[in-house]
């Protein structure tokens, strides 16, 4: 596990919660590994599908790694949802392809400013146990 990696505190429950409804994925831009620090973590069990850059030689926001996940996840893109924080890498591609989009404003990315339509996801919250909200009001 990279020493510096952490989940966000509200991870667990979050997936947790979501994966009794819901199949869940992670599209991820990682070095080789993910599941095995999914696992680690304490969170693997929650989650349906790891699609990571290093093992399938795509990265976001190539919309092939997108079309993958929905592939193997045998999903419409209009019955996925993308949950991200990067607007570059996670909200474009998605909405391209005519995924639902909900960002998360936390971390590093949380200042992002959307300056277009094509940045503007369908919705946005502060943290990940607002997504839970989102889903339970919204979805």
């Amino acid at each position: 596990m990279l020493e510096d990696e952490e989940l966000f505190p509200e991870s667990y429950e979050c997936l947790e919660r979501l994966s009794k409804k819901y199949k869940t994925g992670v599209i991820a831009n990682q070095n080789p590994g993910t599941a095995s620090r999914l696992e680690k973590h304490g969170v693997l069990r929650f989650i349906d599908l790891v699609i990571a850059s290093a093992e399938e030689g795509l990265e976001k926001p190539d919309r092939r790694i997108f079309e993958l996940a929905l592939s193997r996840a045998h999903c419409k893109p209009e019955n996925a949802v993308m949950i991200g924080d990067r607007v570059d890498n996670d909200i474009i591609p998605a909405k391209k392809l005519g995924m639902k989009t909900v960002r998360v404003k936390q971390g590093m990315w949380k200042y992002w400013e959307a300056l277009s339509e094509s940045e503007q996801a369908d919705y946005e919250v502060d943290d990940l146990s607002a997504v839970l909200e989102l889903f339970e009001e919204e979805m």
